[in-house]
């Protein structure tokens, strides 16, 4: 076969079996072989319309994966470039890209052969062969770009050693052997050229609108900058609209790459400024640059948001999101975040965002409400946690009173918190019982927020309640952790985007601050140490001070899950709507949503506990 062969039915040496075995592992391979051989035969690269998800995997662009989701086979089909092919690749998934305990698939070479197996990793990072071979080899060709290598791997597998695919973020990990390698356990990954990178794999199977005729674009991008030779950069530059651009409505955006930066344009986000100032001075440099007007910090109503891996968004056809007009500013904000690690120097970029807008307006206007808990210091986390719960509400009270009678209809959100947040949720509840998950990330990365359509339309009617939790970890912190806007302060938030807009623009809460005075003095009482609970000493004060023993936090945590709340429901004045919103009773949930039971496929569909062995010809040898 040009550019590759499968041997099949020649694995790796391995222990006597039991004929059974034997005949399982002969017919296995053999189906193996055919399926690679009718690949090979193609004599083409796959159409990039068959894996329409593409992320670059290393800085450099060596490595991309695209990658497509069947979600009535409950499978992800992963095609993997290698252009620099050396001695092989470690491939796969892990909790937080980490490559103890991670879920590999793997190709190497001793020189001659090479070899392809599912893999995981201990505790300590040695590579051992999986039980169950669940990434099943498609299909490898060699192309003058480089090796093309198809597999698949079922979302659950239902393998202990195994990595769950799940909605939300995934962390993917990878690895390049320099050197060929005589078995599966010789390989060190500590001595390895290796990295990841964070994608959500199961994106949702959006119907695309149709689009208007009238539409018209918008780019809103860096004016040919310098990307600033440091690992990790933001930029912000500013823009305006036209003078006198009327009301339009936003139906679509896209990313719009420099070519050769696919692999350093991290996240990029366009900010509409605040309409009560009249003007805003330009601006064209870092973020945290002290040389950044202060003004700009007024710059933070999103109108897009884009990460790595996203692909175009599109509104449904009913909304679109109003732009232009009496009411709106015309200054925009665009933030790109460069993660530059291999510290690249005189590379220009003019990468952002394009917009398609149209002057029919669509019969809702799509509005942004803030779910989560209020930017404060009242809600703490102790140093030294490992999964530390902090529950912000948007009540029924709230929703009864801010709500329409039909309802909204929640279609996208984006999940935030700062570095602490390992973790975020929100339930839908109506009448103490919880309905419907808004969004989910149990492997939430705040290096890695992107405005994510949802599979399906949320209806959230007056009397609902939604509750947004989030977990975070504060093992390596020697002090509490205070809500608040510092990065190392945290934050637990879900922009919801729905339709039609109301005049709620915030539903959120923390605990009652005078119940939290109770716990200071209740602290006092029971420790030796002393904390002044003076009206001068601040809340973050008084939380640096506690001794942070056992019962110190339980009581906390008890605190949190009892007391009762002060509700913010803001109109975007961010005056509360009338009414008495403090000293709230927390929401009171009699009926859980069951954890969803993983689907296992057939047992009789694992391939046996041994390598495919592939001919690639000579490899390269530096």
């Amino acid at each position: 076969l040009p550019g590759m062969q499968s041997s099949g039915s020649k694995p790796c040496p391995c222990p006597g079996f039991k004929l059974r075995e034997v005949a399982s592992m002969y017919f296995t391979m053999v189906a193996v072989f055919l399926v690679i051989l009718v690949v090979a035969l193609q004599g083409s690269a796959p159409r990039g319309s068959d894996f329409p998800y593409k992320v670059p995997l290393d800085p450099q662009g060596l490595l991309e994966l695209s990658w497509n989701v069947s979600y009535p086979q409950q499978v992800v089909h992963f095609q993997l470039l290698l252009r620099d092919l050396r001695f092989g690749l470690l491939f796969g998934m892990s909790d937080r890209g980490e490559f103890e305990n991670a879920d590999l698939a793997v190709l190497w070479s001793d020189g001659h052969n090479s070899y392809f197996g599912d893999a995981w990793s201990d505790a300590k990072g040695q590579l051992h062969m999986d039980s169950q071979q669940d990434y099943q080899l498609l299909g490898a060709r060699k192309a003058p770009e480089g090796l093309y290598l198809l597999f698949r791997r079922p979302f659950s597998t239902c393998d202990p050693k195994d990595y769950l695919i799940e909605d939300g973020t995934v962390h993917l990990i990878y690895g390049i052997l320099e050197k060929p390698v005589h078995s599966l356990h010789a390989i060190n990954i500590s001595a390895i050229h290796r990295g990841l990178q964070r994608v959500q794999l199961l994106k949702p199977n959006i119907t695309v609108p149709e689009l208007p005729s009238d539409m018209k674009t918008m780019e809103i991008t860096a004016p040919n900058i310098v990307i600033p030779s440091q690992e990790t950069t933001y930029w912000c530059y500013m823009t305006e609209l036209p003078a006198d651009f009327p009301k339009h409505h936003i139906i679509m955006y896209e990313p719009v790459i420099t070519a050769g930066n696919e692999a350093l344009v991290h996240h990029m986000e366009v900010f509409q400024c605040a309409a009560e100032f009249d003007s805003f001075p330009h601006y064209n440099g870092p973020c945290d640059s002290k040389m950044k007007p202060d003004r700009l910090n007024y710059c933070r109503h999103v109108l897009a948001a884009w990460a790595m891996g996203a692909q175009a968004f599109y509104y449904p056809k009913e909304a679109g999101l109003a732009f232009g007009g009496p009411g709106s500013s015309r200054y925009l904000r665009l933030e790109i975040h460069y993660h530059n690690p291999l510290v690249f120097e005189g590379r220009r970029d003019s990468s952002g965002i394009r917009l398609y807008y149209t002057a029919t307006l669509r019969r809702y206007d799509a509005g942004i409400m803030e779910l989560g808990l209020v930017y404060t210091p009242v809600m703490a986390i102790p140093p030294g946690e490992g999964a530390f719960i902090l529950t912000g509400y948007c009540t029924a009270k709230c929703t009864q009173l801010a709500l329409p009678a039909a309802g909204i209809r929640i279609f996208a959100s984006q999940l935030h918190t700062h570095l602490a947040g390992r973790k975020v949720v929100t339930v839908l509840s109506r009448d103490g019982r919880e309905r419907q998950v808004v969004n989910a990330d149990g492997h939430y990365s705040p290096h890695f927020q992107e405005i994510r359509m949802l599979k399906e339309l949320v209806a959230v009617f007056p009397g609902d309640e939604l509750i947004t939790t989030c977990t975070y970890n504060t093992e390596d912190r020697s002090r509490a952790t205070v809500g608040g806007f510092g990065i190392l302060e945290e934050m637990c938030v879900n922009y919801v985007h729905y339709y039609p807009q109301t005049q709620l623009e915030l539903c959120k809460s923390a605990v009652d601050p005078g119940y939290l005075h109770r716990y200071f003095n209740l602290v006092n009482r029971f420790n030796d140490e002393e904390v002044c609970t003076c009206p001068q000493v601040s809340v973050p004060q008084q939380f640096y001070s506690v001794p942070w023993n056992t019962f110190n936090r339980d009581v906390l945590k008890s605190l949190y899950s009892f007391a009762p709340i002060s509700v913010h429901c803001n109109k975007s004045s961010a005056v509360r709507f009338p009414g008495e919103w403090e000293k709230q009773p927390l929401p009171t949930i009699t009926e859980r949503m069951q954890e969803p039971v993983p689907h296992c496929p057939p047992a009789s569909g694992h391939q046996p506990a041994t390598p495919v062995s592939l001919n690639l010809g000579p490899l390269r040898r530096d």
